[in-house]
């Protein structure tokens, strides 16, 4: 088992949480990818959106339905500072993953977070677990808890 996947197990089980986490026979990288191979709708697929806060140099993570696109105004807005690209080093420094299996939760450092209200609308989300070909179930409210998030319209 990978080191990310060991690590968001192990932040779902210290939670009381008994996900399930499946591994595709296909990439998980894209949320239609995702979302094809789990057989669910593609809103139903949890985007971990990470930006670099401009002023900070920390990473922001917007939470959003798999259809829906951040808008960075509005994001910036929230953040409280301008946002730009997130490399891929400083994401992996701080979050511990790899672009295209960041998780919602697991991070090294946990940053500041946002939850897309598009989400509440299912019973159950899917996310990503750590690599690009594993994906969790959670039920949305608990996915806000867990995280942190704060609940905000940040979509285009």
């Amino acid at each position: 088992m990978s080191k990310s996947l060991a690590r968001v197990r192990a932040a779902l089980e210290a939670v009381g949480l008994d996900a399930e986490i499946r591994e595709m026979d296909a990439s998980t990288r894209s949320a239609e990818e995702a979302a094809e191979a789990v057989g669910c709708a593609r809103d139903q697929i949890v985007k971990s959106i990470v930006f670099r806060g401009e002023d900070s140099g920390h990473v922001r993570l917007f939470l959003t339905a798999g259809g829906n696109r951040v808008c960075p105004e509005k994001a910036a807005a929230l953040a409280g500072e301008p946002l730009g690209r997130a490399e891929a080093e400083l994401v992996r420094r701080e979050t511990g993953f790899a672009i295209g299996g960041v998780a919602p939760v697991g991070h090294l450092q946990p940053p500041a977070c946002w939850f897309d209200p598009r989400l509440d609308a299912f019973d159950t989300v899917w996310a990503a677990a750590g690599t690009p070909r594993h994906v969790f179930a959670i039920a949305p409210a608990a996915l806000l808890r867990i995280t942190g998030a704060t609940r905000a319209d940040f979509v285009a």
